[in-house]
């Protein structure tokens, strides 16, 4: 989130949308260079958090799949895309959660590819359990900075494009959930991977420190006002030093334990609406609407979010009930 709010300050700054978005997007992908963070972040985050804690593999109790599509920004040149895939499950009578995750993304001239493994260990107690996790892979990074159209022709700060990187990361979680209530901690990215664009073919590694790191705090809590309607309120907290807390508040509504209606508020970026269909007790669609909330907002028409998970059963007979997170 961190730069794409700085992507959107750019963008607001200038006249002319084409030079804007180009310079924009060129900044964008030269932060990431530089830096090489990689802070991924959802509108529909709390169906499934794998990506953010590495504790969440193995909370499903059975094997668990979830997809994830996100065009943020419809109709900007460079606007981020985003893939997601990730996998995981219970291990050693559920003891220990292992989980795979996968991320593709774009923006502007940076690409990126995410590739991590997740384990978990859990103490399960009779009502609750407890995880600690930990998550360990790399990110695959390449900038296009060829593919930028420059006013000056023969730019030689455009002429080539940065190779593909190895950049490696490590991130830790704890995660404790019941039935209807969960509360995670989390730090996503333990190494600092730092780019010389004098000489990004080398890049440098070192273990980040607290001052870098994002600490991410989640909750949330399932309660039936009725016989057919629950109610899920759900809260993020993202804190880096030197930098505004970020909140993002989302409530939904589970009617017939069928169809999930919400609506989410991201501090200085955006609201959005949710909606979401539990096809089965094992398959869920949900879709999210996002309308931004700063200047870029004449330059876009929203950001779109879709998602499909899918719960395997051991067999047939095990009982299962909707996952409510």
């Amino acid at each position: 989130m961190k730069r794409r709010n700085k992507l959107s300050h750019l963008l607001m700054s200038h006249n002319r949308l084409k030079n804007v978005c180009a310079a924009a997007v060129l900044l964008c992908g030269f932060q990431q260079a530089v830096h090489a963070q990689y802070e991924p972040m959802f509108t529909q985050y709390m169906f499934n958090e794998s990506f953010i804690n590495p504790a969440y593999v193995g909370s499903h109790e059975s094997l668990a799949a979830s997809a994830l599509y996100r065009d943020q920004w419809t109709g900007m040149d460079g606007a981020p895309k985003t893939q997601t895939l990730s996998i995981h499950g219970p291990v050693s009578r559920k003891r220990l959660g292992l989980g795979l995750s996968v991320m593709n993304e774009s923006i502007g001239v940076s690409k990126q590819l995410a590739i991590y493994g997740n384990f978990a260990w859990r103490m399960i107690m009779p009502t609750s359990t407890l995880s600690f996790g930990l998550q360990g892979g790399f990110v695959n990074d390449e900038e296009r900075f060829t593919q930028v159209h420059t006013i000056m022709q023969g730019d030689n700060q455009f002429a080539s494009d940065v190779k593909k990187l190895f950049l490696p990361n490590a991130g830790f979680g704890v995660y404790f959930y019941k039935e209807k209530f969960y509360a995670g901690l989390s730090i996503p990215r333990l190494l600092e991977n730092k780019v010389d664009p004098l000489n990004p073919d080398q890049p440098s590694r070192t273990f980040g420190n607290l001052k870098r790191w994002h600490y991410y705090l989640a909750t949330g809590v399932v309660k039936e006002l009725n016989e057919g309607l629950k109610v899920k309120p759900s809260i993020m907290i993202k804190l880096v030093q030197n930098a505004p807390v970020e909140l993002d508040a989302n409530l939904n509504f589970l009617i017939h334990d069928f169809l999930w209606i919400g609506a989410a508020y991201r501090t200085a970026d955006a609201v959005a609406g949710l909606i979401g269909v539990q096809l089965s007790k094992q398959l869920r669609f949900g879709y999210s609407y996002d309308y931004t909330l700063t200047g870029l907002q004449e330059f876009n028409t929203g950001s779109h979010e879709f998602t499909l998970s899918y719960d395997f059963l051991p067999d047939k007979n095990h009982p299962v009930s909707p996952r409510y997170f």
